[in-house]
């Protein structure tokens, strides 16, 4: 299974990050090994000393399918969740500033925590779903799906021109303005309208 990415898909975080508006979806990838799941913890790592939180709703893909179009897209998928999208912010800011990939500030072991996943058909409204990030009790992203520059079935529709999506991948598809650093002992609960879908702590 892989982990696909889309950055800067809420226009408020890209001029949050001071990045234009993007045209089309932009793609990055996890590996496997970044899934962190059932609560566990994730241990700050040693090579960053900036290390961010970005909560994103999340997508099981369902069945194989390439080359799928936006008007089909739905059926390739049937579970939602949230995540976190774990970046170390230091490694990145100065691999773009070389102008070389930085993926390597995205995809190390633990960066991508996922929630319980639910059926989409408990989550309501895909269009119009809201969700948020606690820390500690307080409240540092919300927003709502319709705040997406690229919907679900757009980015089904993109990704899949480039790769195939096999049963069991994920999209990660985006985080909203508030994104912030991590602390150790910081306790990280998101929430899908009014359903926790995730708890875990930062050690």
């Amino acid at each position: 299974m892989k982990i696909i990415c889309i950055g800067l898909n809420y226009r408020e975080h890209a001029i949050e990050m001071g990045w234009p508006i993007p045209v089309e979806p932009v793609v990055f990838m996890k590996p496997d090994s970044s899934i962190l799941k059932n609560s566990k913890p994730f241990f700050l790592p040693d090579f960053s000393a900036n290390i961010h939180y970005e909560v994103e709703v999340v997508l099981k893909i369902s069945k194989l399918g390439k080359g799928i179009s936006a008007k089909y897209a739905p059926r390739y998928f049937d579970e939602i969740t949230l995540g976190i999208d774990i970046t170390a912010h230091d490694l990145q800011d100065r691999l773009k500033i070389t102008g070389m990939p930085w993926e390597i500030s995205k995809c190390f072991d633990g960066a991508a925590p996922l929630g319980r996943f639910i059926p989409i058909t408990h989550a309501g409204d895909l269009s119009n779903l809201d969700f948020r990030l606690e820390i500690n009790g307080r409240t540092v992203q919300k927003s709502n799906t319709s705040d997406m520059i690229f919907g679900f079935n757009e980015i089904i529709e993109y990704v899949s021109k480039f790769c195939t999506l096999k049963t069991g991948d994920l999209i990660f598809t985006g985080t909203p303005p508030g994104v912030g650093k991590l602390h150790r002992n910081d306790n990280l609960v998101a929430f899908l309208g009014d359903k926790m879908l995730l708890d875990f702590k930062i050690k």
